[in-house]
């Protein structure tokens, strides 16, 4: 009975192999198994940790609407110089920089993760999560880069990939 089935088997498998060869060759078609996409693997702790060092080490340089470092910084230009320190590219504003990372639960944040702020009309603010319910950010004009307590309930939380 089982050698009755492998003909047939076989047979299927040599009909869709010479298919497939004939669409390549005649039309440019390949034809391949569907496979999912692995997304982008997330960044260590270890260099999330260091990025937020980074950050820490701009404390107390001024502000300047899309600076981007070193000596002065708007707040994606502060989170796009610290993670480059550590090999990782982001977009260059707020809203560009939420849509290229993984978003991720309030309970599974650690440092150096981002922190994104929100109100209707979309995220307007970016932070390095410094740990202990803190942030390091560049906020506005007359303000230096420093660290500070998460002041709204209208962010949410961001890993770098």
């Amino acid at each position: 009975m089982l050698s009755s089935l492998m003909s047939p088997v076989r047979l299927l498998t040599v009909a869709l192999l010479t298919l497939s060869l004939a669409l390549t060759m005649v039309a440019g078609y390949t034809v391949s198994p569907a496979v999912p996409k692995a997304s982008a693997a997330l960044i260590s702790a270890a260099k999330a940790d260091v990025a937020a060092d980074w950050a820490r080490s701009r404390k107390g340089m001024r502000y300047q609407y899309g600076a981007t470092g070193p000596k002065s910084f708007d707040c994606s230009g502060l989170t796009q110089w610290a993670y480059s320190r550590v090999g990782k590219a982001l977009p260059r504003t707020s809203g560009a920089q939420a849509q290229a990372v993984e978003r991720i639960k309030p309970e599974n944040r650690r440092r150096g993760d981002l922190v994104f702020y929100y109100n209707s009309g979309g995220v307007y603010h970016v932070s390095i999560y410094a740990g202990n319910n803190q942030i390091w950010h560049a906020s506005r004009t007359g303000l230096p880069v420093k660290r500070d307590p998460i002041w709204s309930g209208s962010h949410f939380y961001g890993r770098v990939k």
